[in-house]
């Protein structure tokens, strides 16, 4: 069963790229007060470190018609932007902005222009004439802070984020450095989708017993910035929990559980498998899973360094067998080929015959594609057998 908040977030991820129109009624089904706090949530979690050494609360008020609805946001360094009440702050930057705009920043195309869509004020409100003078003083320091935290919160405001590797850097995950060298890859594959409404797993979301972990599920979160983002642990990790981003509880390598996961939580555009990385868990995951990757989707296998690791049930003497994740990823290859196959007529393909269309390996990481693998091959009368049967030279 979807929860209100989830339904909320998917309603306004469709909206960011439809028609004033369709805006304005989910806006007159939901509220601009309800609208802007998701939003405003959304905008809190794009938001980059501040860079203001001075403390600025930015007010950032939304229209919609006559209506307004104002949220303020303190920004200082060295600490999360966060919300506060309209009462308690000391505003000294606004930043106004139309509903619709707002969330065609937030969930509409990466690529849009953004320009002309907003207005923004420096906004000093001395009480007396003795802290108009105090403020002088300090005035341009002022401004300059007040212009750092607008910026940040601009950014806030943006679909568009940093490349892969600064974003794992800046959430802590080990995709990139720490001997992983992974954020190239993603990037390559996962560009076509950054755009789209993707639902993204990952399997494995670290951390240890004073660490939640999920670095990684917030990379991908602030990537995917129209997309919903779920991570599968064995341990209890729901504390991470919040809008776009669910922690579940299960195990890789029990089968029933992952299809029943699945068919909650499915079907995903893209799965990842950054897990137990033991051989066995690789396989039973793909087996489970794979049928719940949409066509056009991808299926991920992280870390194949283990595949020759005895201790995660590896190959010794440098080659993979069968029962390894590379074994897995050898016997995908021979499946995109079966058209080639010596087999009895009207066999039918199994299900990643002919559903895996491409695979793309890498040291250690591996990209399996899913569509239609329906391109036939040679016919059988052209084969060099035939024409020899037929008594051709």
């Amino acid at each position: 069963m979807v929860d209100v908040r989830t339904d909320l977030i998917q309603r306004l991820i469709r909206a960011g790229t439809g028609s004033d129109e369709e805006i304005a009624v989910l806006l007159d089904d939901v509220g601009l007060p309800r609208f802007v706090q998701a939003l405003t949530e959304e905008i809190v979690f794009r938001c980059p470190e501040p860079a203001n050494t001075m403390p600025i609360d930015v007010a950032l008020e939304v229209t919609y018609g006559k209506e307004s609805h104002t949220s303020v946001l303190r920004v200082a360094q060295g600490a999360a932007v966060t919300v506060v009440e309209e009462e308690s702050a000391t505003v000294w930057s606004k930043i106004g902005i139309s509903a619709a705009d707002l969330l065609r920043r937030l969930f509409g195309p990466a690529d849009s222009r953004r320009t002309g869509d907003f207005h923004n004020s420096f906004v000093p409100a001395p009480e007396d004439r003795a802290q108009l003078q105090a403020m002088y003083f300090k005035l341009d320091t002022l401004m300059r802070a007040a212009a750092q935290a607008t910026h940040t919160v601009m950014s806030g405001c943006s679909a568009r984020c940093g490349e892969l590797g600064n974003l794992s850097i800046r959430y802590g995950s080990d995709k990139w450095a720490s001997f992983h060298w992974y954020t190239p890859h993603y990037e390559r594959h996962f560009a076509p989708y950054r755009d789209r409404p993707v639902r993204v797993l990952e399997i494995g979301i670290g951390g240890y017993e004073d660490d939640l972990g999920g670095p990684s599920l917030k990379m991908w979160k602030r990537y995917f910035h129209r997309g919903l983002i779920f991570g599968l642990d064995l341990y209890d990790k729901s504390a991470l929990n919040e809008t776009r981003l669910t922690a579940l509880t299960g195990d890789q390598g029990d089968p029933g559980a992952l299809v029943a996961m699945a068919e909650e939580h499915g079907p995903f555009d893209i799965i990842i498998d950054d897990g137990s990385h033991m051989n066995d868990h690789v396989h039973t995951s793909f087996r489970a899973l794979f049928p719940y990757v949409r066509t056009g989707g991808l299926y991920v296998v992280e870390d194949l360094q283990t595949a020759y690791f005895s201790d995660f049930g590896g190959s010794s003497g440098g080659v993979a067998e069968p029962h390894t994740s590379i074994g897995l990823l050898k016997a995908l290859l021979d499946d995109v080929h079966f058209q080639e196959h010596a087999t009895e007529d009207g066999a039918e393909p199994n299900l990643t015959q002919s559903t895996v269309t491409g695979l793309h390996v890498y040291h250690n990481i591996a990209f399996v594609e899913k569509g239609v693998n329906g391109e036939d091959t040679l016919p059988a009368w052209m084969h060099a057998d035939a024409w020899e049967a037929l008594g051709a030279k």
